[in-house]
């Protein structure tokens, strides 16, 4: 894959170059005259606007801006509307790309928001943080064509452009929803496979009740990815649609502490469950020197500072530790989130710990990117071997040991192998250790006769059917540590499992 490289040129700009590259295009459409392909191919990918790296590091509003209107719909202009949709293949809920961006040709936003929103409810969310370079974009014939992913059709961008336009326009319309049934469904965990279960059940006219952990909903939307690269406005508002088509929130609800999965059912008379609580227990390094005071997970982390505002000092419902140099151990998303959220909150120094290069980390391309612009430093090759700290059982550095890479693993990645004798102290008075998240233990240990995998994952079969009758899961707790859109997937899958099982019992 290329790498992303920003012009630097201004919002406006880069919406002037694309008014003017598009006004001839129009003329042609409207004289009755089709684009080439071989015109198509030579429309240049349409750059996201962002704000300027040095200003956005001190604040926690959004980097990217969006396209402009002329920016989109020339973008859109690059689609070829291939009649095999090999970009819909490549999508975990199967959007219908080819028709949603061929509304956006012609100008038509809110069909092309509402094609997307057959098969996904969240496309403002997706747009911003789904992996579409691993994904839809991969398999995209222009960026095929042009032997460059980095120039496939900006999907994701597309997505987001239709999807804010209808809620800034007040356009926003929920899904229809049949006559209430009389069953009852509880969803467990509020996040993308909950939230997409919830939709495309009550659309059935079941009751829904969506029960969740913490005080607001969203789950890792809201608590784990940072106010800079989804705003929280935008959960809210998803959420808002959930109870336009009467869906029921219960918060501080703990499913496993609160009430079990076995008296939801039978004391409290749902006729089926959905289990998507996620993966929240955080891994660490296992090195000496983890208990030290400064070192945090990334879960935790970023939970105090999106969740509980961490950033807003005058609204904070919790302290944040403060910093000046800090680590970030991990090369994934959730890595390139805890960097740049430290930046944000006044550390003077980021650094990026990573075992591997650049070109085997996990984190998406435009992330690790925006991270670089922000001034995050990155240390490739290297790995914490032990965590220092002084009297009063404080950080004050770690011991790094120098790496190179090997033979690939299982994944295709080259395998790091340590270096004899590389050992060296980095000063460091933060550590942050991004290594992923297994699954939350509670509610398995809590519900007699769940099966789950030897790493505490739910074992499901290909409807997401759980060993115990009218239970389903899907998300993280089934999957590992996956993406949005994977778990709508799940999500989807699910919901109608459950709605042909409650069919069933009509």
């Amino acid at each position: 894959m290329s790498e992303l490289h920003q012009s630097g040129k201004s919002r406006e700009e880069l919406q002037r170059e694309a008014e003017q590259l598009l006004a001839p295009i129009l003329e042609k459409k409207a004289a009755g005259q089709a684009l080439s392909v071989k015109e198509r191919l030579a429309i240049p990918p349409q750059e996201m606007p962002a704000q300027d790296p040095v200003a956005r590091g001190k604040t926690v509003s959004e980097v990217a801006l969006g396209y402009s209107e002329a920016q989109a719909r020339l973008e859109a202009e690059r689609c070829l509307n291939c009649k095999n949709e090999p970009c819909v293949k490549g999508c975990p809920v199967q959007v219908p790309i080819p028709r949603f961006i061929s509304f956006i040709q012609q100008g038509d936003f809110k069909a092309a928001v509402d094609a997307i929103k057959e098969t996904n409810l969240l496309p403002a969310v997706c747009g911003r943080v789904c992996p579409q370079e691993k994904q839809c974009q991969l398999e995209c014939t222009v960026g095929k064509s042009l032997k460059d992913i980095g120039k496939a059709v900006a999907i994701g961008r597309l997505e987001r452009f239709v999807a804010d336009w209808e809620r800034e326009n007040g356009k926003v319309t929920p899904p229809t929803v049949k006559p209430k049934t009389g069953k009852r469904v509880a969803v467990i965990g509020s996040g993308p496979a909950g939230i997409t279960v919830a939709a495309d059940v009550a659309r059935e006219g079941h009751e829904v009740v969506l029960f969740e952990a913490f005080h607001k909903p969203g789950g890792v939307m809201v608590y784990g990815i940072p106010e800079f690269r989804l705003p929280k406005s935008i959960v809210q508002a998803e959420i808002d649609t959930l109870k336009k088509m009467g869906v029921k929130i219960e918060t501080n609800f703990l499913v496993g502490r609160t009430r079990t999965l076995k008296q939801l059912l039978e004391e409290d008379h749902f006729d089926a469950a959905f289990v998507g609580v996620g993966a929240g227990l955080p891994k660490f390094l296992g090195c000496p020197g983890e208990n030290l005071v400064g070192v945090f997970s990334a879960n935790e982390y970023l939970t105090r500072a999106n969740l509980m505002k961490a950033y807003d000092a005058s609204k904070a419902a919790t302290p944040i530790y403060k910093s000046k140099i800090v680590a970030v151990v991990g090369g994934g998303n959730v890595a390139m989130d805890a960097a740049r959220m430290a930046l944000r909150l006044g550390a003077q120094e980021v650094h990026v710990i990573y075992r591997r290069t650049r070109e085997e980390m996990p984190a998406r391309a435009e992330e690790v990117e925006h991270a670089m612009e922000e001034g995050i430093q990155f240390n490739f090759l290297r790995n914490p071997t032990r965590i220092l700290g002084n009297e009063q059982g404080r950080v004050i550095g770690m011991e790094l040991q120098k790496f190179e890479l090997g033979e690939p693993d299982a994944s295709g990645r080259r395998s790091p192998v340590p270096i004899d004798g590389s050992e060296y102290v980095f000063d460091c008075d933060t550590v942050i250790v991004a290594l992923g998240n297994e699954s939350n233990p509670l509610l398995v240990k809590t519900t007699e006769g769940l099966v789950v995998d030897k790493k505490g994952r739910i074992v499901v079969g290909a409807d997401q059917k759980t060993s115990l009758d009218a239970v389903y899961a899907g998300g993280d707790i089934v999957l590992g540590a996956a993406t949005v859109i994977l778990a709508m997937g799940e999500g989807r899958r699910a919901a109608a499992a459950i709605n042909q099982l409650l069919a069933q019992k009509s």
